[in-house]
Order: C-alpha cells, then structure tokens, then sequence
C-alpha cells in the first residue's frame, strides 16, 4: 500500500522507496504486515506529545489494553522502545543488586532474558527445556523448592524461535503459591493469545507493537501490578529511561511519557484495539489467530513435514516447521523469497533443521492457501 501526499522532493521519497517498496508477502516472525487502517492513521502530520489530543489518544490507548488485558488492577505502560525495554525494566525495578532471578528457557528468547539480568548485576537461575517443549507446571514446582531464595521468575509464554505456547495460567498459579514475582515475555503472544492479567496473577507482561498487534516497530506496552511498584519505589539506581514509577507518576498527572513517545504506533495500535471491537471484540479476534495457526499446521503436515512444537502447546502466531532429512531450512526460506514469499529463517539451535512460518498482522485466509500451494510445490522441488 503506497500512501500519496503532495511532495516538492517526490525524488528524494523515490529513491528510498525504490528499495524499501513491498515485494513479498510477509508470514515472518516480526516486523509484520500493518493493516491498511495502521498506514493510514500513520501518516497523519504530528504534533505536540503534550498537546490535549496526544494525551485523549494516550489514556484512549491505555484504556483499550487494560480492557484486552484484563488488567483492572494492573498498570498499562508505554515505552518508546523494543518489548526488550521491559525485560531491562523488570530486573532494574524490582530485583536488588546481586539478586536471583529464575529464568525459564525454551528457547532464544528465554536466553536473552538471562543475559538481561545477568549484564545488569543480577544472577540468573536457568531452567531450560529443549527446543519444541513447555515448561510444565509440576517440573517449574520442583525447581522453586529447589531455588527458594529467587526473588521473580521469567516465562515466555510464547517463544518465537520455536513456536511453542507455555501453559501460563498454569504455570503462574505455581509462581504464586511460591510467592515469587512473574515477570512474562509475551512478545509474540500479546493480542494473538489469551491474557487474563488480573486473574492468573501476572506481576510484569509485556509485549512489541511489531507483532500480532501488525503495527510498525518502536512500541512496548506491558502491564505491571502494584506489587512491582511498590518495591520499584524503594529500588535504588533503578534507571531513569525505563523507571516504572515514573511512567506511573507521568500516566496520571501528564496522561502522557516522561520522553518523546512514537506518536505515529501509538495511533496505529490504538486503530488495531478499535478494529478488535468493530469485529466483535477479543473472543472474536483470538479465534482468527487461532484459525490461521491451525490452518498453517495442518498444510505443512499434508506436505510430511514436522512440526517443532510439542502437541497441545502449539503457538497461536507462529510455527516452526521441521525439514526432511538433508534439506536446510534456510533453503525453503530462500525458495519461497524467490517466489514472493517472505517466511521466516530458523532461529537459534534449531536454525538448521527448521524454517518458521509466522501468521501474524495483516494476511488473508486466501493468503495462507496461496503461500501454502507455492510451498508444497517448493518442497517437492527441493525433495527431488
């Protein structure tokens, strides 16, 4: 989609767009297609963060994803950066110098949650399953009785390089009986899988505008329970950028961030959360997800490929398929490039052997067959 404005340097617009013009059908894991309605409320000219309209677009906002949430009694926070922000933000506010941190692994993702708190002073506690397998809630009881002096503990509940979906209403209900805090990854999860903030117990969830929601990337959004803040209060050298209270302090008094805020993903996730609506509201909406998901699943199966996932935790957003023995996944990827079709690579330890085809943001049902046919005719290809 090419928005058109009168322009007195269309050259200077030419020639970037020249390389950045759309040429494939994206099923990649993030950044991912934008909806029509996202591009458009994009474009419109900005102003002031301060000014009184910025500020009913940004309570509006928040407003709409306590409601998607569930999270009457949580705060929604906006950061201007990547959901990675809030995995900072969680450590930094929350978890004394020195601290334990349990972190739950299974896959890339979890390991950059570890990295993230141990870069910042912190000890990570890892317990890591192997790629295509949850964490279940009996195996996550053992390792707490075994580490009680952890302070919070990390769950992805989707990871994006294996597309395995954690048990998150089960496995929060463990954190809770060890009253421990629960800090959840839902970067790819948020707004394609179910969030019952206030219900299951979540202390810190957070997630990036760049993937179900399918606005453009440079916006996190998370809500945080007042348990966290309240021991973000007392936190010393807590950081300035990613402060929680603070965000709390600006939510209320400002209705706005203590720094410049992407306007224009502001406006798109806030159309995304309005179009949630006008299709009959989130039941409706996950349900899509959940059609689309399916439908990928079973056509790579009719192809004989594997799915990574073990059964009953497959992802609702993306799916990492297994190849046949002697093919690369990082071929398919690049067959299907040649036809127009942007998938996803392997990620991780499993790069070699997998290739993940991500459902998320703006595609069609008849989008999914036709990437479908082109991909059971790349396989037979590469087969032969």
């Amino acid at each position: 989609m090419e928005l058109r404005f009168d322009m007195q340097y269309e050259d200077a617009y030419r020639e970037l767009y020249e390389i950045v013009k759309p040429k494939y059908k994206l099923f990649t894991a993030g950044p991912v297609a934008c909806f029509p309605e996202v591009l458009a409320i994009m474009s419109v000219q900005m102003f002031s963060h301060r000014s009184a309209e910025a500020k009913e677009v940004h309570v509006d906002t928040l407003n709409r994803l306590k409601a998607l949430l569930e999270a009457d009694k949580g705060e929604i926070i906006l950061f201007p950066s990547s959901g990675t922000g809030f995995m900072e933000a969680a450590v930094r506010n929350t978890i004394p110098y020195g601290g334990k941190v349990l972190v739950t692994v299974i896959g890339a993702f979890g390991k950059r949650f570890a990295e993230v708190v141990n870069t910042n002073g912190r000890k990570a506690v890892v317990f890591e399953k192997e790629p295509g397998k949850a964490i279940k809630p009996e195996e996550l009881d053992e390792v707490l009785k075994k580490n009680p002096d952890v302070e919070a503990v990390t769950i992805t509940y989707n990871e994006t390089s294996t597309g395995v979906l954690n048990p998150l209403p089960e496995l929060a209900k463990v954190v809770k009986e060890h009253d421990k805090l629960l800090f959840v990854d839902a970067v790819s999860a948020m707004g394609g899988a179910d969030i019952k903030f206030d219900k299951w117990g979540i202390d810190l969830i957070f997630a990036s505008s760049q993937k179900a929601f399918g606005v453009p990337p440079g916006l996190a959004v998370a809500a945080v329970s007042e348990r966290v803040f309240e021991i973000a209060e007392k936190m010393p050298e807590r950081g300035w950028y990613f402060d929680l209270p603070l965000y709390k302090k600006f939510n209320e008094k400002k209705k706005g961030t203590p720094s410049t805020p992407p306007l224009p993903q502001i406006f798109g996730l806030n159309v995304v959360l309005r179009i949630i609506e006008k299709m009959g509201g989130k039941k409706t909406w996950l349900e899509m997800y959940r059609k689309r998901s399916e439908m990928i699943r079973e056509g790579v199966k009719e192809m004989g490929l594997g799915i990574l996932a073990e059964p009953g935790y497959e992802s609702p957003t993306i799916t990492a398929v297994v190849v046949p023995e002697g093919m690369k996944g990082v071929d398919v990827y690049n067959a299907m490039r040649e036809r127009g079709f942007e998938l996803a690579k392997g990620y991780g330890s499993v790069a070699e052997k997998t290739f993940r085809i991500g459902n998320m943001g703006y595609m069609t049902f008849d989008d999914i067959r036709e990437m479908l046919d082109n991909l059971r005719e790349v396989i037979e290809k590469l087969k032969a």
